[in-house]
């Protein structure tokens, strides 16, 4: 990324970037970790990707460019496909007689630059800005030409020979074909590759009567994309089956497929589902990103007084704890977390699972096939032989499952699992309601926790905020609360697509089951008499960390609001 030379330094240190003592440890980290100098300063934090591409600029005498304070022409981001631009991190700066200025991060990257000269066939001169700058730029400048989608090959697509019929059948041969010049195979890889860099969680690709909406789930927001013609609807399905090793032929019942494809510089697995509508088949590809699931127990948002008490619980020694949520609420991450945790060489770990979503090293991981018989409580009855110290069962979903997963917490082992219910104290009625006598509840769950996610608020573009003091009473925001808090928003830059957030956290309530709640489940108590004792006992809600996160500066009411309401228990 930057040069070794003595030139090199000696501009971070006119410029007052670094000290000499940080250059003499990054030179040794460089040559330790084989990476170069500039790259060695950023990864020790020494110095920003801005400051060392700055130097680099100069000692290569070369234009520095802040993307946040130029505005690039239309005609001149037409002249570089967007398949070029992410492929190469590129971006079109001007055109200067026949010479195209392109950005770049590394001047003396040869072999780009020679591609970029034979791929556009033009004179290439170069100017520098940091990688990120022009990842974020061409989402930006690729989304917005002549009111298109992101995804500036679609024109191409649609002008292109090919004769693409509305019919599936039409479609085979092009998803056999494995040409990675195809048309078809380009937008199906540009489209995963987008995702990607826009840090989307799942891509759905929708079938209507006169055209195909495309919409990717960022930040659990659904945003919508890209708009091919409709024509190219079976092209596109089959091309995704053929990856997902699923049956092209069949257009009548749903199909599950898991492909495993390499996009954005990483490798990653996507789980497939195809169901049949009335206009043709909808497909939804859930993107699993390895990096999801390290994260360790201190990462996942929990407020201090519950990261004692979830510690606590993942190291008892048997019982079962409970993770409660709808679907996409952050439950696999959490449980995943917690294994990690208590992953080690003393401890043997068995899953149960319904699919394998992530791999975790060190842990046996079973996935359930109802095909051939092998569902949960098959496998917890196996894995009790196997003579485990901690079990993770997917889901409780039927009586057999919570029976057997309760026999094996009642048998020594720590349990884990996740059940579907909208707060904590909703388990205990959700479990008895499933076939679960009330005593077999009460004497092996330990404690139950639910979670929700909401947004976080961009950090290059938040200020500070004061809501209405209407708006603060009814949030139950009082004077003293206020006191040493800071109230955020987020403004919307080129970071955050323009929403004013980034990334999500996770709110929670932890339930633990005290012995006068146990009780309360022996005399068969409502839920609501369940969750007024242990808030009287000190159980955060859902709501209150939610609103612990809001006067940290972390979210908005609005986003609190959103996957959480206010009770007079919360009073």
């Amino acid at each position: 990324m930057a040069s070794h030379t003595s030139e090199f330094v000696e501009i971070l240190l006119r410029r007052s970037l670094v000290s000499s003592d940080q250059v003499t440890e990054a030179n040794q980290y460089s040559r330790s970790n084989d990476v170069t100098l500039g790259e060695a300063l950023i990864s020790l934090n020494y110095a920003t990707s801005s400051d060392v591409c700055r130097a680099m600029a100069e000692y290569h005498n070369l234009d520095f460019v802040n993307l946040d304070e130029i505005k690039i022409p239309e005609d001149i981001i037409e002249l570089v496909p967007e398949t070029i631009a992410r492929e190469n991190a590129t971006l079109p700066l001007s055109l200067e007689g026949d010479a195209l200025k392109v950005l770049l991060t590394d001047p003396l990257d040869v072999e780009t630059i020679e591609k970029l000269r034979f791929i556009l066939n033009r004179q290439i001169q170069i100017a520098l800005a940091p990688r990120e700058n022009i990842l974020e730029a061409i989402n930006r400048y690729y989304g917005q030409i002549d009111g298109e989608s992101a995804d500036s090959m679609l024109q191409e697509f649609t002008d292109t020979a090919i004769d693409f019929t509305e019919t599936e059948d039409s479609s085979d041969a092009v998803g056999d074909d494995d040409d990675s010049t195809g048309p078809i195979v380009r937008l199906v890889h540009l489209m995963i590759s987008e995702a990607v860099q826009l840090r989307a969680s799942d891509i759905h690709i929708e079938p209507f009567e006169d055209r195909i909406r495309i919409r990717y789930r960022i930040d659990g927001r659904l945003i919508e994309r890209d708009s091919p013609p409709r024509r190219l609807l079976g092209a596109i399905l089959s091309r995704i089956k053929i990856l997902g090793k699923m049956d092209i032929a069949e257009r009548r019942r749903p199909q599950d497929g898991r492909i495993k494809i390499t996009a954005g510089g990483k490798t990653l697995d996507l789980r497939v589902s195809v169901l049949p509508t009335n206009h043709g088949q909808s497909v939804v590809m859930r993107l699993l990103d390895p990096d999801n699931i390290k994260i360790g127990v201190r990462q996942l948002g929990l407020g201090e007084k519950d990261f004692r008490t979830f510690t606590e619980l993942i190291k008892r020694p048997n019982g079962i704890v409970l993770v409660t949520g709808p679907t996409g609420s952050g439950k696999t991450t959490t449980l995943y977390a917690a294994l990690n945790a208590m992953n080690r060489p003393d401890r043997k770990i068995i899953t149960a699972e319904e699919p394998v979503e992530y791999y975790l090293p060190g842990i046996n991981q079973t996935e359930v096939r109802h095909d051939i018989g092998l569902d949960f409580a098959r496998i917890i009855k196996s894995m009790l032989r196997q003579a485990p110290n901690i079990i993770l069962v997917g889901e409780m979903r039927d009586h057999e499952t919570a029976s057997m997963g309760i026999q094996a917490s009642l048998t020594g082992h720590l349990v884990f699992s996740t059940l579907h219910t909208n707060d904590a104290p909703s388990a205990i009625s959700r479990l008895t309601d499933i076939g679960v006598p009330g005593y077999l509840v009460a004497s092996s769950v330990i404690a139950v926790l639910a979670q929700r996610l909401v947004r976080v608020i961009c950090d290059r573009c938040n200020q500070p905020l004061k809501y209405p003091p209407e708006v603060m009473q009814q949030a139950g925001i009082t004077d003293e609360m206020l006191a040493g808090a800071t109230l955020m928003k987020g403004e919307g830059c080129n970071h955050c697509n323009r929403s004013g957030y980034r990334g999500r956290i996770a709110v929670y309530e932890i339930m633990r089951l005290t012995p006068s709640i146990r009780e309360l489940i022996f005399q068969n108590a409502s839920t609501a008499k369940i969750r007024a004792l242990a808030i009287e006992q000190g159980m955060t809600t859902l709501y209150q960390d939610g609103l612990l996160k809001v006067l940290e500066g972390i979210t908005t009411l609005e986003e609190v609001y959103r996957i959480t309401k206010r009770t007079e228990q919360d009073e």
